[in-house]
């Protein structure tokens, strides 16, 4: 039976469970992109995010019929898969791995004529500020960070991500509201601790800082 394009996840499953290789490459093909960003964005790890890939294929490929569509979409389980690989690395290092400046290498920027009216200045501005809210998830405590970075990040319903976590739909949105005042927090206090560019307006308050903290995770989802 040739894979299409159309066919569910659930579908492409049941034929990677019966032995179908086509099936399997045209899910992983699908899906490994979203658990590798996962994955990379919660511990700041090139190399960890690559294993973690790996590892939740072989256990979808092992354990996959434990896969249940009657309590979530595929994609949930297989964060769910990933979450508890990245925990336990989390476990064994004891320890948080930043970005480094190299994370964002391998992008290719477009061709000059593409680009409409160059902003470098802006484009510069947007991209430190993507960098800082990357080290302010980076930074939250991992049940505040996954919260944030799957229903900010990877825009995943309250539902959806309840699923892959394994709690209840009110747990995640009490965490993820506190994980928003924290990041809040965190990135007030990194502008307050850097010089204002001349002319910069201090009578936003506390409303910029909302808006400004909202454009961010919008950008943010752009270059994840």
């Amino acid at each position: 039976m040739a894979v299409s394009q159309q066919q569910t996840d659930a579908e492409l499953l049941r034929l990677t469970l019966a032995g179908d290789e086509e099936a399997f490459t045209a899910l992983y093909r699908r899906r490994q992109g979203g658990v590798y960003r996962f994955a990379l964005q919660m511990s700041g790890s090139e190399a960890l995010a690559e294993d973690v890939v790996q590892e939740t294929f072989m256990v979808l490929v092992r354990d996959g019929g434990n896969f249940d569509a009657a309590r979530g979409s595929l994609a949930a389980y297989l964060y769910g898969i990933a979450r508890n690989h990245v925990l336990r690395a989390f476990d064994r290092e004891r320890s948080f791995v930043r970005f480094d400046d190299e994370a964002e290498d391998g992008f290719e920027a477009p061709h000059e004529n593409l680009v409409a009216r160059p902003d470098p200045l802006g484009d510069l501005t947007r991209a430190e500020s993507v960098e800082k809210l990357r080290q302010a998830v980076l930074a939250l405590p991992a049940h505040y960070r996954e919260v944030v970075v799957l229903c900010e990040l990877h825009e995943m319903s309250y539902v959806e991500a309840a699923g892959a976590l394994g709690c209840a739909v009110g747990t995640v949105r009490s965490r993820l509201h506190r994980a928003r005042a924290m990041l809040a927090e965190k990135m007030r206090g990194r502008r307050e601790s850097q010089p204002t560019l001349a002319g910069e307006a201090e009578a936003s308050g506390e409303a910029g800082g909302a808006s400004a903290q909202g454009q961010a995770f919008r950008t943010a989802r752009c270059y994840a």
